[in-house]
């Protein structure tokens, strides 16, 4: 599956090569504001065009990015790219409608817990 994802104003895009088994929607101090649906893959399974700000805060793990034009949040990237288990992810709510509502959602505690909140232990 290949989903793609635009900016609001189309200067920035997203193409994500993989199947999301689900969509993260997390409640940390940052991601509640955004209010994105995160999906997770490989770095060699997504690609971004366009140009973004970067926003890394606290351990400084992962930097959000979003378009410098339109202010749209696109994606994450892992900033240390090196660990062999690396990924990224891009912010599904940028997809049309109809692929947005075919991914299931699971809510993250990433406020406190760092736990899924609806307990499933399968993809």
């Amino acid at each position: 599956m290949t989903i793609t994802g635009v900016c609001h104003c189309g200067a920035v895009t997203y193409e994500f090569r993989a199947t999301p088994a689900w969509a993260t929607s997390c409640n940390c101090s940052f991601c509640r504001r955004l209010a994105a649906l995160w999906i997770y893959a490989p770095l060699s399974k997504i690609s971004v065009t366009g140009q973004t700000r970067g926003y890394a805060y606290g351990e400084k793990s992962l930097a959000f990015h979003s378009c410098v034009v339109c202010g749209c949040t696109s994606h994450w990237e892992n900033l240390h790219p090196e660990k062999a288990d690396a990924r990224m992810a891009v912010n599904l709510r940028l997809a049309a409608p109809a692929v947005i509502s075919s991914v299931p959602v699971r809510c993250f505690d990433g406020a406190d817990t760092w736990q899924f909140l609806d307990h499933r232990t399968s993809g």
